[in-house]
């Protein structure tokens, strides 16, 4: 013979989670993340954000650069020749450090991917 089925209890039980409980915002709190940096992980994501940015700011100032140096006059008595040459010389400067320090961010990023 079947026994009849029981009401549902109408409660809900939940559980507090151990991470909300110990949650502060003190600096203990971020002692973590200063320990991570210093880990293979964290240093792989630094240089990965770093190549990035350092890539990006490279194409940005290219393309600035050419803008610049397109819009040079080649007329020697133009108002201010000398000024946008010598603008056109400091954009490609720049730029070819930002090259630099993206290549050189890419050789420490690929050194640390192959250990």
């Amino acid at each position: 013979m079947e026994e009849p089925q029981r009401a549902r209890s109408l409660t809900v039980t939940t559980t507090a989670s151990s991470f909300a409980e110990n949650f502060s915002t003190s600096s203990s709190s971020f002692a973590y993340d200063r320990e991570f940096l210093r880990t293979l992980p964290g240093l792989l994501i630094v240089a990965e954000i770093g190549l990035c940015f350092n890539g990006s700011a490279f194409v940005l100032y290219l393309s600035a650069a050419v803008v610049d140096a397109s819009s040079v006059s080649p007329e020697r008595d133009s108002h201010n020749f000398n000024s946008w040459a010598a603008s056109s010389f400091f954009a490609f400067l720049v730029t070819i450090c930002y090259a630099g320090n993206t290549y050189f961010s890419f050789i420490a990023w690929r050194s640390r991917t192959i250990q």
